[in-house]
């Protein structure tokens, strides 16, 4: 008999154990029950995808409605064609290049279960390449002696099957629903299903952490029974009760981590910082030429509360790119400093840093220049940290910051470091911060006085996936920044699908042109720098067929900077930016571009965020589809910030007809940040919301979605504040303290511990 405890190696022995924890990390029996089916496939209505990505793992379960051997064109021996009937509009085409071993069981009229790699060969056509497969039995049909086939030639499947015989049982194939696995090239589906059907035939009654009552009130399964239901189910509503009582356990897992959060946060002290009259902050909002918007107004008075009071603030500032968040910040830190505290400002590179530098004194004016010629009588002094300063240089902001004098220090990971130390740290605010781990932060954070937590504000133009799971679950305080500040230009932006029409890049090089010769700027944004990044292929290693060739290789920024110099932008001033130039040499070229004396600046991602030249009216963001939707969004936002309109042109050779183009046209059709971040939820899913990883194949989640299932999330935080509320700790409820536990193991409480 086994417990959800026990290691993997044990129930299942070495060999299955030692595949499922390099494909899955699998380690335990609940690791394996908790890897729940994608979908099932039924008898009547097998299911498909229409445009999956490219190289994405896809396991199909259909009917063989075409065969045909063809002769290779470079090889010797033939390829079989086969066609799939899985549900989809066209039928699904795989290649087989061993034909003629497998003709004699890939044949019209079967009915298999097929796993491989998914290959666009044509815009719009994709097949699956020499998958591996299994021939099910047709229903009632006798399976005495049918072979299971795999297309490997391995017929050992990694889990004993019902009869006590290496192999996959195809019988059990002959039932209504067929779960359908997140699968490998290396452990495919039905080898997780035998892994499934051993462990349940051992699996010891499992005592539920959800009190009876708790079920009947909400008409639950018990945990049991939801999990045997959610891998072997007969009917469609065993499907339904099972991911409903599973759905409801990771909602209840997750506010219980938060509510334990909320209770001990509530404990911490921090320095109050309530505004004063006639300070900095007063004189600040006296000086200013243009009005805030109504919404800028409105979170400045909700931070402005928050600092009041004696516990930290634990505040998310979001708002559109160029919806003023800077501002809003630099009136909080101004508030701080009128309290007599200091300010930290985290940044995620340092361009970025030093524009916030050069931005915040050139809006504080006199008042951020104390100890200088000139400084108003409130003044406080701004300083900039970085890791590339000379040695002078950084020793006189080390300085600035332990004596109190500098009231705002901006830095970037440089700030983190041991030997940086502050006189009373009031406040930290992190830019863009998804861009740093937790770890990091917390750091930062550490350097307040002892017994007492700075207050902590972040910031994000497009929130990602983790930050609107924690901020769905209740987990931050919200500000949101909606309006644009008057005298900001449209964006227009436009896909370009290099594949399908060439002509349409050299079209887009055109538009750079005309912009310059009106005396504007433009960015040339890629994905990655160049240089020793395409490592030559191991000795020995055999090339692969013609139809297993891998996509076009994405274009590097100093290839794309040359060929475009001396081709499509020769004549122009053409500038190369990227993060591994000298510092003073990053510095350099964005000064020269902010100057106006670069015309085109070729880059990569280091001018994400941050970065402000009113005159760049064009980007062309190259192999758009290596990029996030978030990254997009950012991009796209450094230009239009002037008094022309603004172009972002996507270049992309993706498939026209797969889910990356139509990412890609989503962000064309709407400068909504907001509506961008639903996209990206729902495509990347919530990611892990309990531990530092912002996505992957490690979830908290794993049924619950957090923008369709919010009655569910609603109900638990309601359970989990009441049970918390009363019995700190959960002494009292040992078993939703495992549950709680087992959502988020030791690593990520000490993560949750310190965000």
């Amino acid at each position: 008999m086994a417990t959800l405890r026990d290691r993997l190696d044990h129930v299942l022995g070495v060999k299955a154990a030692d595949s499922l924890a390099d494909a899955f990390d699998m380690q335990t029996v609940e690791d394996l029950l908790r890897h729940y089916p994608l979908r099932y496939a039924t008898q009547g209505q097998p299911l498909s995808e229409e445009a999956p990505e490219e190289g994405a793992h896809l396991t199909l379960v259909g009917v063989v409605t075409k065969t045909e051997l063809r002769p290779m064109k470079n090889r010797r021996g033939r390829l079989l064609k086969v066609e799939l009937d899985a549900g989809s509009a066209k039928p699904v085409e795989i290649t087989f290049f061993n034909g003629d071993k497998v003709s004699y069981l890939v044949k019209q009229g079967v009915r298999a279960m097929m796993s491989g790699t998914v290959h666009w060969w044509r815009p719009d056509r994709w097949n699956l390449s020499h998958p591996s497969y299994l021939i099910l039995p047709e229903a009632g049909e006798s399976v005495e002696n049918l072979t299971a086939v795999r297309g490997s030639g391995d017929l050992r499947g990694l889990a004993q099957s019902a009869k006590g015989e290496q192999g996959v049982d195809v019988s059990f194939f002959e039932r209504e629903y067929i779960p359908v696995y997140p699968a490998t090239a290396k452990v495919q589906s039905w080898d997780l299903l035998a892994c499934v059907r051993q462990v349940l035939d051992q699996l010891d009654p499992i005592d539920d952490p959800l009190p009876q009552n708790l079920r009947a009130e909400r008409e639950l399964l018990a945990v049991s029974d939801a999990l045997r239901l959610i891998h072997l189910p007969e009917r469609k509503s065993d499907i339904e009760q099972a991911r409903e009582r599973l759905r409801f356990d990771e909602a209840l897992a997750l506010q219980l981590v938060l509510a334990e959060r909320k209770h001990d946060a509530e404990g911490r002290a921090a320095k109050p910082c309530p505004p004063r009259t006639g300070g900095i902050a007063t004189e600040f909002d006296k000086r200013l030429p243009f009005e805030l918007t109504a919404g800028q107004q409105q979170v400045i008075t909700e931070i402005s509360e928050d600092l009041s009071r004696p516990h930290p603030m634990h505040r998310l500032l979001q708002g559109e790119v160029g919806s003023g968040k800077t501002i809003v910040a630099l009136h909080a830190m101004l508030q701080v400093v009128d309290a007599g505290q200091q300010c930290a400002l985290l940044a995620p590179t340092e361009v970025l840093a030093a524009q916030h530098y050069r931005s915040l004194r050139g809006m504080l004016g006199e008042l951020g220049t104390a100890g200088e010629l000139g400084a108003a009588d409130d003044a406080t002094k701004v300083v900039l940290m970085t890791g590339s300063m000379s040695a002078s240089a950084k020793k006189a902001a080390l300085l600035d910051a332990v004596t109190g004098e500098a009231g705002i220090v901006i830095g970037t990971h440089a700030l983190i470091q041991d030997n940086v130390e502050f006189l009373d740290l009031g406040m930290v605010i992190v830019d863009e911060q998804h861009r740093f781990g937790v770890e990091q932060r917390d750091a930062l954070r550490a350097k307040a006085a002892p017994g007492v937590s700075p207050h902590l504000l972040v910031m994000t133009a497009t929130p990602i996936p983790r930050t609107i799971a924690m901020t769905t679950l209740g987990d931050l305080e919200t500000s949101t920044l909606t309006e644009l500040p008057r005298g900001r230009s449209p964006i227009t932006t436009r896909v370009v699908p290099a594949r399908m029409h060439p002509k349409w890049v050299d079209r887009a090089w055109e538009r750079i042109r005309e912009e310059v010769g009106q005396g504007r700027q433009a960015y040339v944004v890629c994905s990655r720098i160049g240089e020793e990044e395409d490592k030559p292929k191991a000795k020995g290693r055999k090339a692969k067929p013609e139809e297993e060739k891998e996509g076009p290789t994405t274009h590097a920024a100093r290839d794309v900077y040359e060929t475009l110099s001396a081709g499509a932008l020769a004549g122009l001033r053409v500038g190369l930016l990227h993060g591994r130039l000298p510092s003073d040499e990053k510095d350099a070229v964005m000064r020269a571009f902010n100057d106006g004396e670069i015309d085109v600046l070729v880059c990569t991602t280091v001018v994400e965020v941050g970065v402000d030249v009113p005159n760049a009216t064009v980007m062309v963001i190259v192999d758009a589809d290596r990029f996030g939707v978030s990254q997009l969004h950012q991009l796209r936002g450094r230009v239009g910030r002037g008094k022309h309109p603004g172009l972002c042109l996507l270049i992309t050779e993706t498939s026209p007809m797969g889910t990356a183009m139509a990412r890609l046209e989503a962000v064309a059709g709407t400068l909504d940040g907001f509506e961008l971040s639903v996209l990206d939820l729902r495509q990347r899913r919530e990611g892990d919301v309990l531990g530092s990883a912002q996505s992957g194949t490690a979830r908290s989640l794993r049924l619950l979605s957090l923008l369709d299932d919010l009655e569910v999330i609603s109900a638990a935080q309601e359970l989990a504040r009441e049970i918390v509320e009363s019995d700190p700790g959960l002494a009292r409820h040992p078993g939703l303290a495992t549950m709680m536990r087992a959502a988020v193991d030791g690593e990520r409480l000490e993560y949750l511990a310190k965000s």
